[in-house]
């Protein structure tokens, strides 16, 4: 019988997921498909009824669920147990769902192999949402000491300062002047994604010796991504963080580590334009 996997969030129809996996699956001759799931936030406990019955055989979790999950699984697992935030969930042996977070394998292999020194380094995270907890953790497993948090809503800051102990929290209403002052910059919020807003300010106090790390893949290069290539700032965009972190998802689903080769890297660039 054919295994069913696929990806819940909102929004979701710009998820390049479904070419990544079934790419991999005709790669391998997996017979298996993968599709967007529509599920609302009261339908989480049908989507654990399903891989338990094993209708689904696994499925990715993106924005607004990463965080709600949660509470609907047997038993959370690595990463999602330090961060509180799941993007993979599977059915163990025992019939249990396990939720597995592998974003921050995900932001390690792509972006912070690349940091020289990190332990020196200074990094902001702007935006405390779903795919914040596991930037965090990607930049403290790198060795990362000095890391600081920014967002609209303060409390949400607060909410992962408990989490994470030695975060520091920078007000939103400083952002622009205080950018300057860091080496490393994600931006985990969903500003700049496509047919959405778009962060309402420049980053002009910037410096050029920086690095911004967006974890938007849909446009390749938003706004603020293409004004800072344009200063000659290091940046990268999410589709390698997407890559990594959907390699591991296919290897807890499959026990096969796939090929990120180049036909699959053109083959979802073009389907982006």
């Amino acid at each position: 019988m054919k295994k069913k996997y696929g990806i819940i969030g909102s929004p979701i129809k710009h998820s390049l997921s479904p070419i990544l996996h079934n790419y991999w699956f005709k790669k391998y001759k997996i017979e298996a498909n993968y599709s967007i799931i529509d599920c609302e936030e009261n339908n989480l406990s049908l989507i654990i009824k399903r891989i338990k019955d094993e209708s689904l055989n696994g499925i990715n979790v993106t924005l607004p669920f990463k965080q709600k999950i949660i509470n609907y699984v047997d038993k959370v697992v690595n990463d999602a147990e330090t961060t509180g935030s799941i993007n993979t969930l599977f059915l163990d042996n025992k019939s249990n769902v396990i939720g597995e977070n592998t974003d921050v394998f995900g932001l390690q292999a792509a972006y912070l192999k690349e940091i020289d020194n990190g332990i020196n380094k200074k990094a902001l995270v702007i935006g405390a949402g779903g795919v914040s907890p596991s930037v965090i953790l990607s930049l403290q497993k790198s060795g990362i000491k000095h890391i600081s948090i920014t967002n609209r809503t303060y409390e949400k800051c607060l909410f992962l300062q408990k989490k994470f102990k030695h975060l520091n929290i920078l007000p939103w209403s400083s952002l622009q002047i205080e950018i300057a002052n860091y080496d490393i910059i994600f931006n985990a919020t969903s500003l700049g994604l496509k047919g959405g807003p778009d962060f309402d300010f420049v980053f002009s106090k910037f410096h050029e010796n920086s690095t911004y790390i967006d974890t938007i893949y849909n446009p390749l290069k938003t706004k603020t991504f293409r004004y800072l290539e344009d200063k000659g700032v290091k940046v990268f965009n999410g589709l390698d963080m997407f890559l990594y972190q959907g390699q591991k998802s296919f290897y807890l689903w499959n026990k096969i580590n796939p090929e990120i080769d180049n036909d699959l890297i053109n083959l979802l660039i073009s389907n982006l334009k």
